[in-house]
Parts: C-alpha cells; sequence; structure tokens
C-alpha cells in the first residue's frame, strides 16, 4: 500500500512516490582503465595542486531532457558521492543530484581514428538524442 502524501480531501487519489534505495557497499559507477587514465592525465594536464577529481552530474539540456556533466574539483562537497578510482590519488565526484539517474553506469574512454571522448553506457536511460548529446529516463 502506497504512502499519503498530503491531508488533503483527494490523499487517496495520489500514491506515493517509488522508493529508491542505494546500495551503499557498491561503487555507484563502474570506471573503466581507459576512463581513470584519461582523468588521471586531464587533471595532470591541469596543473592545478588543488585539483582532487573530477565531478559528473547531470543537468537538463538538449534535445530529450539531460545531459551529463563534467567539472574539476578543487574543494570537496559534503553532498558528492566521493569514489577513488584504483590505483590513483585522484576522485570522481557524483553530484548528488545526479546518483539516481547514473547508478550503474559505466564511464569508458574510447579513442577511433576520427574522435576521441568519455562514453557513458548508463542502464537508466530509456533513450537519446540522434546527435549524443542527451538522454532520457
Amino acid at each position: 500500500m502506497s504512502k499519503i502524501l498530503c491531508d488533503s480531501p483527494i490523499q487517496g487519489l495520489m500514491p506515493a512516490p517509488p522508493q529508491t534505495k542505494v546500495d551503499r557497499r557498491k561503487s555507484p559507477i563502474i570506471i573503466t582503465d581507459a576512463a581513470t587514465q584519461r582523468i588521471k592525465d586531464l587533471i595532470s594536464q591541469r596543473g592545478s595542486q588543488y585539483t582532487t577529481g573530477i565531478r559528473i552530474g547531470v543537468k537538463s539540456s538538449g534535445c530529450t531532457g539531460l545531459a551529463y556533466t563534467f567539472e574539476y574539483v578543487d574543494e570537496d562537497t559534503k553532498d558528492d558521492e566521493k569514489i577513488q578510482l584504483q590505483n590513483a590519488d585522484v576522485f570522481i565526484y557524483i553530484d548528488s543530484k545526479a546518483l539516481l539517474f547514473l547508478f550503474g553506469t559505466k564511464l569508458d574512454f574510447v579513442e577511433t581514428e576520427l574522435e576521441s571522448g568519455f562514453v557513458f553506457i548508463n542502464p537508466n536511460s530509456k533513450g537519446e538524442c540522434g546527435c549524443g548529446e542527451s538522454f532520457y529516463v
């Protein structure tokens, strides 16, 4: 039975939102060796002694609603999920508002003859726009 969100006369018509639990024993995302190396290279190239990692998030954008974001992290934020990369003093920070959109995602770095970039393999994504810039869940 669903929980009631308010005490209004129509309270039985509005079900509670689904409860999603995050298993804190598992890493919220999987980061490949290629992605780890590329993140280490980017931080090294930045040349700032204060940069400890990269924050991954999502924002409203693009044709289908959400787009991934990357930004350098110079100071920890208590609201972020912090993951230490294997064999590195570098961290991935996941914006707490994006955690449920990213849980179970695999982050890879791919290089071809024509392009290179990070690739998100996100099991939560129900589709993406034709250009690959945005996704929806």
